[in-house]
């Protein structure tokens, strides 16, 4: 059986206005061409669904019950070209966001919470991990985009310098380097370190060991089973210092203060497949850049200021 689409809508028109002439009239389009179509679905389907009489049409019994199918037909129909077309703008779905950093605060927070705000359609997953395993899931087109320290080379991944955040040292409160307002890699030296076995520990462990080793030092170096929580609570029990970007150091914790590396900054970048053609990840990736326009001539500010009181003291 053979059913168009214009057959509906003339099925509908012509119930509605009582009239085929009417119904063409408010469709724009010939009287004849709504009784031959109608005629033609009628002869389709096996039965009558209009009586013809001088002053219009009326619906019959079977007519009656194809009007309630087809305009049901027609609402769905509508339905789904509107949520094809909100997908395909980026309005509505779902977008897999890889993350490495912390939600505390910081660039990744204020785009996500912008992002969310301006598309209440689009639902974010957001997947924690390692820049190895993000990268394999972005190429594999299982994660959409990823936000990754550095600047990681990926095959058939484009990537883009988005921010930077200074690295902080967590220590005990009552440690001695804690009247600092700024530490240096010489302090660092002889201290003992802990770190997470999950990530981001082992890239901490990475950076550790590239910084110290530069000054001659192999760094003492211990590996928790623990997430990143509970390795502060054991950084304020004094069994060891740690690393932490600039967006964790909004989560405080009792017994512990952070205090800047002096002279680290950590890029961060968003990576992802250009073969992806998920919309809501590419409205994600234009706003990134937006804000990371704007953002960077505030953080340019905010190093000279720095920079300059430094001189000053």
């Amino acid at each position: 059986m053979t059913i168009e689409l214009r057959h509906l809508r003339y099925v509908v028109a012509a119930a509605e206005f009582g009239s085929f002439r009417r119904a063409a009239k408010a469709l724009n389009i010939q009287e004849s061409a709504i009784s031959r179509r109608i005629r033609d679905l009628e002869d389709e389907i096996g039965a009558a669904l209009f009586i013809r009489h001088h002053g219009g049409v009326h619906l019959t019994h079977a007519g009656e019950r194809f009007l309630v199918r087809a305009r049901r037909a027609l609402n769905q129909i509508g339905h789904a070209a509107i949520d094809a077309g909100s997908c395909g703008r980026g309005e509505a779905g779902v977008v897999r966001i890889g993350i490495f950093s912390s939600l505390a605060s910081g660039f990744l927070s204020d785009l996500l919470r912008t992002y969310v705000g301006a598309n209440p359609g689009v639902r974010p997953d957001l997947i924690e991990g390692g820049p190895a395993g993000h990268i394999i899931s972005v190429q594999r087109h299982h994660l959409d985009i990823a936000f990754l320290t550095g600047q990681p080379v990926a095959d058939g991944c484009d990537v883009a310098h988005l921010w930077d955040e200074r690295v902080y040292v967590a220590l005990p409160s009552d440690h001695e380097l804690a009247s600092r307002a700024e530490i240096l890699w010489a302090d660092l030296a002889d201290r003992h370190f802990i770190i997470s076995e999950t990530d981001p520990g082992p890239e901490i462990h990475d950076y550790l060991i590239k910084h110290l080793a530069d000054l001659g030092r192999h760094p003492s170096v211990e590996r928790h089973r623990v997430g990143r929580d509970n390795l502060m609570h054991l950084v304020a029990m004094g069994q060891g210092l740690t690393l932490t970007s600039e967006a964790t150091t909004a989560t405080g914790f009792p017994g512990v203060v952070y205090r800047t590396l002096s002279e680290e900054i950590l890029p961060f970048c968003a990576i992802w497949s250009p073969q992806n053609d998920n919309p809501a990840m590419r409205r994600l990736l234009s706003l990134a850049r937006t804000m990371s326009k704007r953002s960077k001539p505030t953080l340019a500010a905010a190093s000279t200021s720095t920079a300059a009181a430094s001189h000053l003291t």
